[in-house]
């Protein structure tokens, strides 16, 4: 009796630690966990990021009825795939995120980091990752592009993620997403928020999901979940995504060496934890997989303008991307930049290096400009005012992203998994993350299409060596 009401203490004390933590004791709602399954792990005080969105009281879902899922499908395992928008490789360790590292000695962890898909944006890699395909064949070459083709049938030719007409449009997207492959099979899924999840895509949507608002409480996020996850078992959701986008945010405002960046880290890092206990107390066969999309590094210098070195009078421009109308502007403009800066490269099109997938779509645009270093490049400065005068012009961020990762580490992401279909204690070399599309759909039991990635990558991960479904 004494030493079951001495680990009741300790757990109250766990939970008051984790709490304040996060700044936010009075408010944090109470999960039952069963004390045999609950880690003692000691969370560290940190302050939040200086940087507060507001918040709304409740996720507003979106339900589309797909009937309950198959009895096959009650038979498979959970996946939760979290993801820490901007969380860097090293974050974890440098900033001593405990929850995220005994996870990781749970089961897998990438020390050295998850590679992800040139541009190292955010949506073309979280895309990438539940599609396995790089972002010239999963259609989304940036966060922001132009479409020839779209122009030339009169169609919205611009797609932007902020842009709810764009971003819920499927035909923008290629490839069958995971709550997608999963729906078409019988599985149900939820999807709060993550980037194609609004949109119906290879015929499917999921289940329940939820229009973008980054206002939307962090713990009712997980309260969501686990709504989802106490429903019965003919209409529970079997894959679930969630998404934070603080350590992003944080690093772009303040660079990924600053102080908010850490809080922000060690924020993310204690609703992990609480997600894990709240995730254990369901009883459920649940394997849950956290990843980030990107890394992050400090920009060095000013704006650097294209137009100051060729001119881009006869092009279409998004951000750094160049769409020459004729064959001969694009031919000029090359010979303009190909020499023009140590900051970038430039090539033709069709002549990007191979290791950066990015040289087959013409949403990529032609010549492609790829930058050495954490340099902000675009096309086009803030231009001018009706009367003549110079727009206001804004300095860049203090830190950033969507560089090659083959030259730059800073941009490679995270990855932890655990859960009963993988090995404790194993850790894998930086691999891409299209390889994580195989992998998931094996741990459903799903069939997965052909793509970019490959199961044999992550398959020693497994407890079945990737050889068998769940049984």
């Amino acid at each position: 009796m004494r030493s079951g009401r001495l680990q009741l203490v300790l757990l109250a004390v766990w939970a008051a630690t984790l709490a304040v933590a996060l700044g936010v004791f009075a408010q944090t709602p109470q999960v039952q966990t069963p004390q045999a399954q609950t880690p003692l792990v000691q969370t560290p005080q940190v302050q939040t990021p200086q940087v507060q969105t507001p918040q709304v009281q409740t996720p507003q879902v979106i339900h589309t009825d797909h009937g309950p899922n198959s009895s096959e499908a009650q038979k498979a395992h959970y996946v939760v795939l979290v993801s820490l928008d901007g969380f860097r490789w090293d974050y974890a360790k440098r900033y001593g995120a405990m929850h995220l590292l005994a996870l990781g000695k749970r089961g897998a962890i990438a020390p050295q980091g998850m590679i992800p898909s040139y541009p190292s944006l955010t949506f073309p890699n979280h895309y990438a990752i539940v599609t396995g395909l790089y972002p010239e064949h999963n259609g989304l070459v940036r966060n922001n592009f132009y479409d020839p083709a779209r122009q030339a049938a009169g169609e919205l030719a611009t797609y932007s993620i902020v842009n709810p007409a764009a971003v819920t449009d499927g035909s923008w997207y290629s490839g069958t997403p995971l709550w997608s492959l999963a729906e078409s099979q019988g599985m149900r899924t939820a999807c709060l928020f993550w980037p194609g999840s609004e949109a119906e895509i290879a015929g499917e949507r999921p289940t329940d999901y939820l229009k973008f608002d980054d206002r939307v409480d962090q713990f009712a996020r997980i309260d969501q979940v686990l709504a989802w996850l106490k429903q019965p078992a003919e209409t529970r959701p079997h894959f679930i995504t969630l998404y934070y986008s603080d350590v992003d945010h944080a690093g772009h405002q303040f660079g990924p060496d600053a102080p908010e960046t850490k809080a922000a880290v060690l924020k993310v890092d204690a609703l992990v934890g609480k997600l894990q206990i709240a995730l254990a107390a369901t009883h459920l066969p649940i394997d849950l997989i956290v990843v980030s999309d990107h890394g992050m590094t400090k920009i060095q210098g000013d704006w650097i303008t294209l137009d100051q070195f060729a001119g881009l009078a006869n092009f279409e421009t998004v951000g750094l991307l160049l769409y020459g109308k004729t064959e001969e502007d694009r031919a000029r403009v090359y010979n303009q930049l190909k020499h023009a800066s140590d900051k970038f490269q430039v090539y033709r099109l069709k002549d990007v290096p191979a290791g950066l997938h990015y040289s087959q779509n013409p949403r990529e645009g032609d010549p492609v400009v790829v930058p050495t270093g954490p340099y902000a490049i675009r096309a086009h400065g803030p231009g001018l005012n009706p009367d003549g005068t110079a727009k206001p012009d804004r300095a860049p961020e203090a830190g950033s992203h969507g560089f090659d990762p083959a030259t730059m580490p800073e941009m490679k992401a995270s990855f932890f998994a655990a859960g009963p279909d993988i090995l404790p204690g194993r850790t894998v070399a930086p691999f891409e993350n299209v390889n994580l599309y195989p992998w998931i759909a094996h741990i459903l039991g799903l069939t997965a299409p052909k793509s970019d990635g490959d199961l044999n990558i992550l398959a020693g991960t497994l407890r079945d060596n990737g050889e068998t479904a769940n049984q």
